[in-house]
């Protein structure tokens, strides 16, 4: 038998690495495309359910909190305020806690990355083997 796999690679015609070099090359693009449109669906349907969860559970939260508003002014009106004065400061204390409330969710939402991290990490791996492969 005579030599090895790799001086059999290396006897090779330049054209013909090249050849195969690009047709590595492809697959593995369409493979790193591949991972980042699975990452990206997951990361999305993963959102989606929890925005579902969120939006049906705040409709809940909504008709209870109504009921406990209008305890609230029910309970100042008891105390002495008139209905309009009851509803004025309950009314002030609400939108200063939506304002915080809003507040917290647009910072959170800056916080969060959409991006597709494992593709991005394998992407300049790739990108470093190629340099080594070319060095």
């Amino acid at each position: 038998m005579s030599g090895s796999a790799t001086e059999r690679q290396a006897e090779r015609p330049l054209p013909d690495l090249l050849s195969d070099l690009t047709g590595h090359m492809t697959t593995l693009v369409r493979k790193e495309v591949e991972l980042a449109r699975t990452e990206m669906t997951a990361k999305a349907t993963r959102a989606g359910r929890g925005a579902a969860l969120v939006g049906a559970g705040g409709a809940v939260a909504y008709a209870g909190f109504l009921a406990l508003v209008a305890a609230v002014i029910g309970l100042l009106v008891e105390a002495g305020l008139d209905l309009w004065i009851a509803a004025l400061v309950v009314g002030i204390g609400l939108a200063v806690v939506g304002a915080l409330l809003a507040y917290q969710g647009q910072q959170t939402i800056k916080r969060t990355s959409l991006a597709p991290e494992r593709t991005i990490r394998s992407l300049q791996d790739d990108a470093e083997w190629v340099r080594g492969q070319t060095r």
